[in-house]
């Protein structure tokens, strides 16, 4: 049986280590729920530098482009981060069924169904 491919969508900007480490931790949790998690935001981070304008824009549409072969997205966290909101928004368009958690992964219900 396939697993599906999660999109891990949490904040980066702001915190980077922390948020790095969020991420990883989130990824883990993917990975424990029998799906495989994909995190661009960990992945090109290694190569570009979101300090610079021109590659996180990169590093953010390229992104976009990975969520498009992704099963699901995963938001994690209480904040959602203006990259995190381009990603909900591509992801209602494409249809992704969209799951919500908190930093410690346990389940939301979705307050604001605006994003």
């Amino acid at each position: 049986m396939k697993k599906p491919l999660i999109y891990v969508c949490s904040p980066l900007a702001g915190d980077l280590m922390n948020n790095i480490e969020r991420a990883a931790r989130y990824c883990r949790f993917v990975s424990s729920q029998s799906a495989i998690p994909i995190a661009p935001h960990l992945y090109f981070t290694r190569f570009l530098d979101d300090a610079i304008a021109e590659e996180r824009d990169l590093g953010l549409e390229m992104g976009l482009d990975v969520l498009g072969i992704c099963d699901e997205v995963w938001v994690f966290g209480s904040k959602i981060s203006a990259g995190m909101k381009r990603e909900i928004s591509l992801a209602k368009q494409l249809s992704k069924p969209i799951l919500f958690f908190d930093q410690m992964c346990k389940p939301l219900e979705v307050q604001d169904e605006s994003l």
